[in-house]
């Protein structure tokens, strides 16, 4: 219904009151501000969002979901990426934080609202027709011990409209004595909710005012109810889910009431949030002059009580408002035509959360993109040192094979030799060992009688046996050490290999590296060796007992020492020494043939496996560089500038100082705190530009202060440069006043110049040890200072963008050194020719 006779939907004149036209344009601006910061913001959290669905669909199904789902809090944003070692291929696992993109979607969605609390209901009511500028709400027979002022929300609409409705803006059908004829405030009948009506909604409901005005169309205003109808800290509570409350408080009396100090004690138990103090002038009364205002070095008992209460600072003023910087604070406002204040207070609270969530959301960003660089160069390490390990795997095991025939073909007459010295020198001790053997599962009579064909046949056996064993010990002793330093010098190292290499592989590729590794060990470690009853000392065994078995007995003897001595003799000296150098070289070679054809069998399998896993990789590793780090890159170029503009304001640009291929440079007074400054103004062509100037700031960000690195105080994205016809990402940096080449024309002595060559060398040490190629040292990126002559420092942020950002600044990682996308080493060569031209200069 609308109401005659209230010019509601005009915007009040600036008058002589506290409140009027100045004040509501100055709320409408700020509030205004906030709503398009946060619109960009909530732009920004849906493409980074959307950055995350797009990179969970862009991996394998079988790749598994991210861990953070079941995280703690307390691990921060993006606390389940921060694991490093993730395995290439399985980038689906760095995602958005659940609960931190919870909290920025709440954040990012919370409206303003201006809620408005008091010491009673009539002052509440007087601060809302300041604000507005008109009067709205009746003043005069609210506030007294019977009142129950219902919630009241203000809300902007063509027409003026009143209406009740639930929390959950569920409108109720009810008659309100607004709609039943003309009135120039809102009925006292329709603010009050009746306690004896048999409808509980009606008692709970609030009333919605729909209204044409300035300030209504930035902010919904919300005016607490009675105490006595529902507890403030109730209020709050409603509100803080889907709001975010500006919280103001109305006073009309010199000191807190026990009542009201109990309701703030209550809302600093539960909640954080600062509160504007107004004291409101008393009805009729005329604005207090500022020449009879009390001082500002006097406390007023207000004040006090408010310290008391923790809500403000015995260091601040009564209006003391806090820096632009800090986090926004209470305030106390006691003159009554300082209402303007409170457009400071809320351009704080507004930008407090602001910040709060662009910070959140630019953390998100660098720890994602971190980790996506380390990941693309573990990818490209892996790309690189794979095929060199297989390669080194084939080599290494051509080189054995070959070492281990030659020993077997070459080494044939010392086998033999050997054998013999070895027979020589352990005969008597053979002999001794027979003789004074006792035979298991044989009784020998102990007269000397002659005993069966079947029991000396077991005692032949025995002694076989024994020769057989103690020979083989002797003679695998000898052979050892022949051999043993092929196993330390390839097997080991071949072992190693594989390992490496296995690590990399699924789980059916480690079926054949374990094989593989069973070959090599079989091959090279047992029957090389021949510790524990290789297949090749088995048949030295088997000849043995051949020769042996082949002596004949007329009758069956009496087991005396001295035909225990002759067995063994006879068994000894059958032997040939030269047949069983022959068959140990000719067994030799055909387990190695056999192993040396497994092994190669084996690589082949395992090389195709690689290659396969390789050719993924690389996919991955093209989109990481390419597409995912420069995406994500360009959103945390945002969030970061989006926060240094809500902190800092945008720069003003000054003198133009140069001009490049993408950007023109700036004087600038002061930004930030710092001064002189230099602004760089780039306009990225394209967004293959955009992507390399975001991945070139992320690394610059991450770069800690260096005397010999310019500083990068931070950025702006200017979305109306030029007119509002492109976008301009504003970089403001440490401002030096010339540059090398304009130092070299107006002549510096040699002592100089090698002080600047050395400051330039520890300038590209430092990006080095950062993992950083600089890839443009050249005169005019070499700056210096004329208040100390020539400290010179290095312009880390060249004028060119680097078109291979990512490729081209490579970290030191695991010893893999950082190559430019053309393969050039990142070694001296920039250095030396800063250098040169230096001396060069020298010279002339």
């Amino acid at each position: 219904m609308e109401g005659d006779g209230v010019p509601w939907g005009s915007e009040p004149e600036s008058g002589p009151g506290p409140g009027g036209g100045g004040v509501i344009r100055e709320l409408c601006r700020g509030f205004g501000r906030y709503r398009r910061y946060l619109g960009r913001l909530r732009q920004n959290l849906r493409d980074t969002q959307k950055f995350f669905r797009d990179l969970r669909g862009s991996q394998p199904r079988g790749c598994p979901s991210s861990p953070a789902e079941g995280g703690e809090a307390g691990r921060g944003p993006a606390g389940d990426v921060a694991a490093t070692g993730l395995p290439a291929g399985q980038l689906s696992c760095i995602s958005f934080p659940p609960k931190e993109e919870k909290r920025l979607q709440q954040m990012v969605d919370c409206l303003p609202c201006i809620l408005i609390l008091g010491q009673d209901c009539s002052v509440k009511c007087q601060l809302l027709n300041l604000l507005l500028g008109v009067q709205v709400l009746p003043t005069n027979k609210l506030g007294g011990e019977n009142c129950k002022l219902r919630r009241l929300r203000f809300t902007y609409g063509t027409q003026t409209r009143v209406s009740l409705a639930l929390p959950d803006r569920y409108e109720l059908v009810h008659t309100l004595a607004a709609h039943q004829g003309t009135w120039e405030t809102v009925p006292e009948e329709d603010l009050e909710a009746r306690e004896d009506s048999e409808d509980a909604a009606r008692v709970l409901a609030e009333l919605e005012v729909t209204m044409r005005h300035a300030l209504l169309q930035e902010v919904d205003i919300v005016v607490a109810p009675c105490q006595g109808l529902r507890p403030t800290v109730d209020v709050l509570s409603d509100l803080v889910n889907d709001f975010l409350p500006v919280v103001t408080y109305a006073l009309h009396k010199d000191e807190l009431s026990e009542r009201d100090e109990q309701e703030l004690q209550e809302i600093r138990k539960y909640f954080s949030f600062p509160i504007f103090f107004f004291k409101v002038p008393k009805l009729g009364s005329e604005i207090i002059d500022s020449s009879t205002e009390r001082m500002e070095s006097e406390r007023s008992p207000l004040h006090r009580q408010l310290t008391d209460l923790g809500y403000l600072s015995s260091s601040l003023c009564n209006c003391g408002a806090p820096g632009q910087d800090t986090k926004a604070q209470s305030m106390l406002v006691e003159q009554s035509e300082k209402l303007r204040h409170l457009n400071t207070f809320s351009h704080q609270v507004l930008q407090t959360r602001l910040v709060d969530a662009a910070k959140a959301l630019n953390l998100v960003h660098c720890r994602c993109l971190d980790i996506f660089i380390n990941q693309a160069f573990d990818m490209q390490r892996d790309l690189q040192i794979t095929p060199k390990r297989l390669e080194y795997t084939r080599k290494k095991e051509n080189e054995l094979y070959e070492s281990l025939m030659n020993i077997a073909n070459r080494k044939q007459e010392e086998m033999k030799d050997m054998i013999v010295e070895t027979l020589n020198t352990m005969k008597e001790e053979l002999l001794d060992d027979a003789a004074n053997m006792e035979f298991k599962d044989v009784i020998v009579p102990e007269n000397g009688e002659p005993v069966g064909t079947r029991e000396i046949k077991c005692c032949i056996r025995q002694i076989q046996e024994l020769i057989i064993s103690r020979l083989n010990q002797a003679v695998a002793n000898k052979l050892i050490s022949s051999v043993d330093y092929l196993r330390e010098s390839f097997v080991g190292t071949l072992e190693r290999c594989l390992q490496s290499l296995e690590k990399s592989q699924d789980v059916s590729v480690h079926i054949t590296s374990n094989y593989l590794k069973q070959i090599l060990n079989a091959a090279y470690h047992v029957e090389v060796t021949f510790h524990s009853g290789s297949s090749v000392t088995r048949m030295l065994w088997e000849q043995i007992k051949q020769i042996i078995q082949r002596i004949t007995w007329v009758s069956p003897p009496a087991i005396t020492l001295e035909w225990k001595r002759k067995v063994a003799q006879e068994a000894i000296e059958s032997l040939s020494a030269s047949k069983l150098a022959k068959s140990i070289c000719s067994q030799f070679r055909t387990r190695l043939n056999s192993s040396h054809e497994a092994f190669a069998a084996s690589l082949r399998q395992l090389e195709a496996g690689h290659s396969g896993r390789l050719e993924k990789t690389e996919d991955l590793w093209l989109k990481v560089r390419k597409d995912h780090a420069p995406r994500l890159a360009r959103l945390s170029l945002e969030s970061r500038s989006l926060q240094d503009v809500l902190l800092h304001r945008k720069p003003k640009l000054g003198q133009e100082l140069g001009r490049g291929q993408y950007g023109v440079v700036y004087l600038c007074d002061s930004w930030g705190g710092h001064f002189p400054c230099a602004l760089k103004s780039v306009v990225p062509p394209d967004e293959k530009h955009w992507n390399d100037l975001a991945l070139e700031f992320h690394y610059m960000r991450s770069l800690p202060k260096h005397e010999r690195l310019v500083d990068l105080h931070g950025s702006v994205i200017d979305y109306s440069y030029g007119g509002g016809s492109s976008i301009a990402v504003l970089l403001i940096m440490e401002r030096l006043h010339r540059d090398l080449y304009t130092g070299l024309k107006a002549g510096l002595a040699l002592e100089t110049r090698l002080q600047i060559a050395l400051d330039v060398v520890e300038g590209i040490r430092f990006l080095h040890s950062q993992g950083l190629v600089h890839r443009d040292v050249k005169l005019k990126n070499v700056l210096g200072s004329m208040i100390i002559p020539w400290m010179s420092t290095l312009l880390a942020f060249s004028s060119g963008i680097s078109a291979q950002a990512l490729s081209s600044s490579l970290r030191h990682l695991r010893g893999v050194p950082a190559k430019t996308i053309s393969g050039t080493m990142c070694g001296e060569g920039p250095v030396q020719n800063a250098f040169l031209c230096l001396m060069r200069s020298a010279g002339s």
